[in-house]
């Protein structure tokens, strides 16, 4: 049964009265903030106390989770306290990513877009979503993704169908099929058809939200970094990946920071550092082959003894020879 979700509300009930929890995940109401259209969603604000997955900002989930067991399966439920392991790619990945690619942006980015003119998706629990918006009928919306599962939420009711062709999820959503939505981008997503099955395996479209989920933790910790001109953490629908950017682009020393759940170069998740200037090839870290930056794969986060500090020593050591 899928349920209303309200992630910040869930979270509530596990923090300190006298706190605020602040979560991974879009919650409403909808944000109107004209440059996002979506909520920040660790910011603390004007809160005098949180409950946060980001150190420095408050009490972390990852400390409210050592004297609180039920706080604890929460936090490592959604990816909040920086403990839940990684765990192995299981059968059926590579196609379901590809589905689920299809989905991100044929339907679910469209959806959005055709509401307020944004674009960008978020990790959502067990999944990938779109942040909160007014929908036509003045109901804060969301359509997402969950346990391999269509998702459509507006107010207090929810609905869900079986991820089966594009055809079907757009017209689930409200919308006809198009094969372009948005302006064009470097480099659009090939459609697949608009009646062709898509493949979804329920367990492959969990560990595609489980990686969302770790990269969204860490890549929210590595905005705190002190670089300059950072943005917002998003999961781009024609790339399928939560990614930021951070550094001067004057100096040369802009990057996208991300975290790719696999492509026809890679068929296993990876982050990446992708320079928009030019970098020292001489310098094995750069290790792109495929584009002007350096990766570090999912099998080795998940042999690393604390996948996450692995993770953000790699955007750090990024951003440092990008700077220095």
């Amino acid at each position: 049964m899928i349920d209303v979700r309200h992630p910040r509300r869930e979270a509530s009930a596990f923090v300190p009265p006298d706190h605020e929890a602040r979560v991974l995940e879009p919650s409403p109401p909808a944000n109107q903030d004209p440059a996002w259209f979506a909520d920040d969603p660790t910011d603390p604000g004007e809160a005098s106390a949180v409950v946060t997955p980001v150190p420095g900002e408050g009490t972390t989930w990852g400390e409210l989770a050592e004297a609180d067991d039920e706080a604890a399966a929460h936090a490592r439920d959604h990816w909040l306290d920086g403990r839940r392991p990684l765990e192995g790619i299981p059968d059926g990945y590579d196609l379901t990513r590809r589905s689920l690619h299809q989905l991100a942006f044929f339907a679910l980015a469209p959806k959005r877009h055709v509401a307020i003119g944004k674009l960008g998706l978020r990790y959502t629990h067990r999944g990938f979503g779109t942040p909160f918006f007014v929908g036509p009928s003045g109901d804060d919306e969301q359509v997402r993704v969950e346990g391999g599962v269509l998702v459509h939420q507006a107010g207090d009711h929810v609905r869900s169908a079986d991820i089966t062709t594009l055809k079907d999820a757009t017209g689930f959503l409200g919308l006809e099929y198009r094969e372009q939505w948005f302006d064009a981008f470097h480099d659009p997503l090939s459609p697949l058809g608009s009646s062709t099955r898509l493949e979804v395996d329920a367990a492959a479209a969990d560990a595609v939200g489980a990686w969302f989920g770790f990269a969204t933790h860490v890549l929210e910790r590595f905005r705190r970094s002190g670089a300059a001109d950072i943005s917002r953490v998003q999961l781009w629908p024609e790339h399928f990946d939560p990614a930021m950017e951070a550094g001067s682009n004057d100096l040369g020393q802009r990057a996208s920071y991300g975290a790719s759940p696999g492509d026809d170069a890679h068929p296993e998740p990876y982050l990446y550092i992708s320079a928009w200037g030019e970098v020292d090839r001489s310098d094995t870290f750069w290790n792109g082959a495929t584009f002007n930056g350096a990766i570090l794969g999912h099998a080795q986060l998940h042999d690393s003894a604390d996948p996450y500090a692995t993770a953000l020593e790699f955007y750090e050591a990024g951003l440092e020879r990008l700077t220095r």
